[in-house]
């Protein structure tokens, strides 16, 4: 349940919707010269809120977890990719699932583009249940993607359900757990409608129980679990806001990139305390974690395993240290939109190598650390050590990397005469990069690396 109330069937929003900048596209601006926004001084904590859900006998069985952007509660949402991302990384890497949680489970709010998104892997399947939001379109892109996190071993919810449409019938199958919205509902639908879900074998939540006579009336409907203001109104965590070191993170990524091994990892990360910090939070707080807390670095690096190191970095890196929040942030914008657009144009080329997706992914992110640490790009990439490709595609826009990298660089001037213009000039593959292709591209990439920024 998010904080808001609408009908699971309401009409569908954009993906890549404008809200208050977080999701817009980057206006044109040189690798060279990215502007700074007037300085915005950060909060030293960071909230979350939880809202408890309790089964028919009042015992508590989990959590909500809900986005809190300052002390007072309430939800101020303006992007739910965000939002989320947000909730991932504080319960994660700042509160401690053990702190937030305890034993129970924890339901997460899921946008579309984070369904879609490895963001989601970072929460361990067997405490978290993934919370479809009601305006995300349950197409067949989207059960399919539904149907492979249930068989990874996530449970699915589906949100704010109001009502028995075509839709709803449709994706049941592909849901583990439908919350039902009592507040939306019609009173003379709802035993219809509780009949129909319980017949498919799905889990019952009424949600927004208010009052005593909500939980009783829902109750003899047979619900099997409720949530609302009649239990409990959302609490209120929070913890100081961590900053892990830039360069650090830099140089992690580098590491990964490189394929190499534990011990120099562990040599790595010995020299960056905070990012210790954070590493070992994760870790302790999830699945990882070989049945007892882990306490030294190297068994952190073995229980959490470079794509998730990796995952965690990426998700710092680019929001971390500038005391910026994310709207504000040119450097976020820019970094997230280019480095997710190459990889999504590298799943287009090559839809069956991951590899390359990855590495199309780090040279988006690397082709801007050089603005990041205030030198040259081959200044910086002497340091770092790259895969050859990643370097000659930074450093000289070489190779078929190099190559995204350009086209990436003309979208975000919204040069599409250039942009065409280079994909043709590649030839081969590239064909595939249709000026349509390119403009759904950028509008998911332009949405998604909110996903990516923590304060």
């Amino acid at each position: 349940m998010s904080d808001s109330s609408s009908p699971f069937a309401s009409p569908v929003r954009a993906a890549a919707r404008d809200t208050s900048g977080a999701g817009a596209q980057p206006q044109a601006q040189s690798d060279q010269h990215v502007a700074h926004s007037a300085h915005v001084g950060s909060q030293p904590f960071v909230y979350l809120g939880r809202q408890p859900i309790i089964d028919r006998s009042g015992a508590l069985t989990a959590y909500e977890l809900l986005f809190r952007g300052s002390a007072q509660n309430r939800a101020d949402v303006t992007d739910d990719a965000l939002a989320t991302a947000q909730v991932i990384t504080r319960t994660m890497g700042q509160l401690g699932v053990p702190a937030v949680l305890g034993r129970h489970h924890g339901y997460v709010n899921m946008s579309r583009e984070l369904l879609f998104d490895d963001i989601v892997h970072l929460l361990p399947p067997g405490r978290f249940v993934l919370e479809v939001l009601e305006h995300v379109h349950l197409d067949m892109a989207v059960l399919e993607r539904l149907a492979q996190l249930r068989r990874e071993g996530y449970r699915i919810a589906f949100d704010d359900v109001s009502a028995l449409t075509d839709n709803l019938r449709r994706a049941l199958p592909y849901a583990d757990i439908v919350k039902v919205d009592l507040r939306q509902t019609e009173r003379a639908a709802l035993p219809a409608l509780v009949e129909a879900i319980a017949a498919e074998g799905k889990t019952l939540i009424a949600e927004k129980v208010e009052t005593s006579e909500d939980f009783e009336y829902a109750r003899g409907l047979g619900f099997d679990l409720f949530q609302g203001y009649f239990f409990a109104r959302p609490q209120m965590l929070h913890a100081p806001r961590v900053r892990a070191s830039r360069l650090a993170l830099v140089r992690l990524l580098a590491l990964v990139a490189s394929d190499v091994g534990v011990a120099e990892l562990e040599r790595e990360l010995r020299s960056h305390p905070g990012v210790v910090v954070q590493l070992l939070r994760l870790v302790n707080s999830s699945a990882y974690a070989p049945g007892r807390p882990i306490s030294s670095l190297r068994e952190a690096v073995l229980a959490a395993g470079t794509r998730q190191i990796a995952r965690w970095a990426q998700l710092l890196l680019y929001a971390s240290g500038r005391d910026l929040p994310w709207a504000c942030d040119p450097l976020v914008q820019l970094a997230g939109t280019r480095s997710h657009f190459m990889e999504l144009a590298a799943r287009s080329l090559a839809p069956n190598d991951a590899v390359f997706a990855d590495a199309a992914f780090m040279t988006g992110i690397f082709s801007l650390v050089h603005v990041l640490v205030g030198s040259t790009p081959a200044h910086t990439l002497e340091r770092l050590g790259l895969a050859r490709e990643i370097s000659e595609a930074v450093d000289g826009q070489r190779g078929e990397l190099g190559m995204l990298l350009r086209v990436a660089q003309a979208c975000e001037r919204g040069d599409d005469r250039l942009a065409e213009a280079l994909v043709g000039e590649a030839g081969g593959r590239f064909a595939v990069l249709t000026p349509a292709l390119l403009g759904e591209l950028n509008l998911w990439a332009s949405a998604w690396f909110s996903a990516y920024a923590d304060g």
